[in-house]
């Protein structure tokens, strides 16, 4: 139990590490991305309609604020998702709202079909080598291929959101032709990010996600993050020997 509790604390040290590693190099990178991009106005065409008044990628969607909606699992990723959304130039709700619906903020986790991490990325998005659970290795391949479903979806949130779950292929085919799952994705993910984006104090959808089963992975990230604090903590107290 001694090498196994251990060996935890040595995986969260290093996990917790690399994270913070990972934002100082990604904030470097964000502090010099300059991008022009004009808003646009965009509608769903399926059962679940939203009209968005502003495009979620652009230099005014980078900088909007994100919202408090979002769980505290979620909003312990703040200063990453933030810097995400300049370094991507996407609105940070929207960012927010994926990893809400992917992870809530587990860093650590893994689904049955093989996705991995705080993205939740298919092992086959990343290259040879890569370390799939590494925060900030798996949010560049989380984000390259959302940012992908938004420019093959023209801007619309809600269709990249369902690309992202159900692969881009999906984008440009018929809500009747998505599989439930996808469907489903699509109405919790566009709902969310249409609250939290339009400013709302408390998200009605986000609240029906974790009674629907959601609040299942948020403790599980509770646990996980509880870890990585501990570890962290233990890290600060250690002396070096003389």
């Amino acid at each position: 139990m001694k090498t196994r509790s251990l060996s935890l604390v040595i995986v969260s040290a290093t996990l917790l590490s690399c994270a913070v590693i990972g934002f100082v190099a990604t904030l470097g990178t964000a502090l010099l991305w300059h991008a022009a991009a004009g808003n646009r106005v965009y509608a769903v065409a399926n059962p679940y309609r939203h009209n968005y008044a502003d495009s979620p990628v652009g230099p005014a969607a980078a900088t909007s604020p994100l919202s408090g909606v979002f769980t505290g699992e979620v909003l312990y990723w703040t200063p990453l998702i933030e810097t995400w959304a300049v370094l991507y130039q996407v609105d940070s709700n929207l960012i927010a709202t994926l990893i809400q619906i992917e992870s809530c903020g587990d860093p650590s986790v893994s689904s049955p079909a093989g996705a991995q991490g705080l993205f939740q990325v298919m092992p086959f998005h990343f290259s040879a080598g890569e370390d799939m659970l590494d925060v900030v290795t798996n949010a560049r391949r989380g984000m390259e291929y959302l940012v992908g479903g938004l420019e093959l979806a023209g801007g619309h949130a809600g269709l990249a959101l369902a690309g992202y779950n159900g692969g881009h292929g999906v984008i440009n085919r018929g809500w009747a032709t998505w599989a439930a799952e996808t469907q489903r994705y699509y109405s919790w993910g566009s709902r969310i990010y249409m609250e939290a984006a339009s400013g709302m104090a408390t998200s009605p959808t986000l609240d029906e996600w974790l009674a629907a089963g959601g609040d299942r992975l948020c403790a599980q990230a509770r646990q996980t993050q509880a870890q990585l604090e501990a570890a962290s903590r233990a890290q600060v107290m250690v002396i070096p020997g003389n």
